[in-house]
């Protein structure tokens, strides 16, 4: 499986997107920062974003971006596993 980025910005403070959360979690699942996660999935990202788009308003960005190695990041080790098993599953 291919391991994608899921990024969001929320535009009204306080909101926080209960069902996307939900939504996201149904691949499995890596959390980045509040508003971005790593999942691994073998849909497109255009799949992924159409399975998505759905829990956003208009005035929400959401990305849907391919991770591939190399890559670099700090964080927690647990996500840091994650992402390392996740590749070597794909």
């Amino acid at each position: 499986m291919a391991v994608m980025l899921v990024t969001y910005d929320l535009y009204q403070p306080g909101q926080n997107y209960p069902r996307l959360i939900k939504a996201i979690q149904t691949y499995p699942w890596a959390r980045l920062s509040d508003t971005s996660y790593a999942i691994a999935t073998s849909d497109s990202p255009a799949a992924v974003l159409e399975h998505l788009r759905p829990y956003v308003s208009d005035a929400t960005n959401l990305y849907v971006l391919s991770l591939r190695k190399p890559y670099a990041g700090y964080g927690p080790e647990a996500v840091n596993d994650w992402l390392e098993e996740s590749h070597r599953a794909g």
